[in-house]
């Protein structure tokens, strides 16, 4: 018995040390090259100074699976390079072609952005790759048990809210536009998070009420449903500890506006450079 507890002990430590070895992994290195990465802040700040991408766009689009895969081996990694695409992306189409958005449904799901030689929409990025394979329509309640081979090599991990706030589809409600890094995205997340809940939330004790983007009704799961809501809302100072209101999602304006930069603070060494 004593052998068998003695076993099952050093079974333990070793499952343990595994699980803090793989969860250091997850982590994105200062130390670590980002070229693709980088790559994908170029095609943000190209639409920010209207110029050219071509250039980036066909490199990103000849990149291997196995290069990039290798590159994205954080949670933090894949949300910088699939963010900065998502949103310098839409910038580059809607700015050529304005009226794609007329019909929004049409514009999200149509495969029109090459990545690793795979032809994605909008919703594939979004749901499939940075919301880590979630049904779009379901609240973030529900998993796509059919998710394809490219998908789950790409995919978070981990649900994050936040991206909810650092994505941009060209609506005059959605969040800023700011450039990511991986070695900073944590910081940098909390920081368009508590800039966007501060701009679009508005809490009136009397009334125990506080006002908030439809964002938080339409991904509620990502958030962990109403009181993981108010959650976010105490973390990023919109509603004080104690407070308990009644959750208000205010209209979204869906008139196109694009163009809607911020820069961030959290930026370090590297964030605007190629480094």
């Amino acid at each position: 018995m004593k052998m068998l507890l003695n076993i099952l002990l050093i079974f333990s430590s070793s499952l343990l040390l595994m699980c803090s070895s793989v969860k250091g992994g997850q982590k994105a290195s200062h130390d670590k090259n980002y070229p693709n990465v980088a790559l994908s802040k170029e095609l943000v700040r190209t639409a920010r100074e209207g110029k050219n991408a071509a250039e980036i766009m066909d490199k990103l689009a000849a990149v291997s699976v196995e290069e990039l895969s290798d590159e994205l081996d954080s949670d933090e990694a894949k949300k910088a390079f699939w963010i900065n695409v998502y949103n310098g992306y839409v910038q580059h189409i809607l700015t050529k072609q304005p009226e794609l958005f007329d019909d929004r449904g049409a514009f999200f799901k149509k495969e029109q952005i090459r990545i690793a030689g795979e032809l994605l929409s909008l919703d594939k990025i979004e749901h499939g790759i940075i919301r880590g394979s979630k049904v779009k329509w379901l609240l973030g309640l529900v998993s796509d048990p059919f998710a394809d081979k490219y998908e789950r090599t790409f995919r978070t991990d981990k649900a994050d809210g936040r991206i909810h706030f650092a994505l941009n589809c060209g609506a005059k409600s959605c969040p800023y536009i700011a450039i990511y890094d991986a070695p900073y995205m944590n910081e940098q997340l909390d920081e368009i998070a508590h800039q966007y809940l501060n701009k679009t939330s508005t809490y009136k004790p009397e009334e125990d009420k506080v006002y908030v983007t439809s964002l938080f009704s339409w991904f509620r799961g990502d958030f962990g449903g109403k009181n993981g809501v108010r959650d976010f809302l105490r973390k990023y100072d919109v509603i004080p500890e104690d407070a308990k209101p009644s959750l208000v999602f205010n209209d979204y304006d869906w008139t196109l506006e694009l163009g809607n930069y911020t820069d961030l603070k959290t930026t370090g060494k590297t964030a605007d450079s190629n480094e």
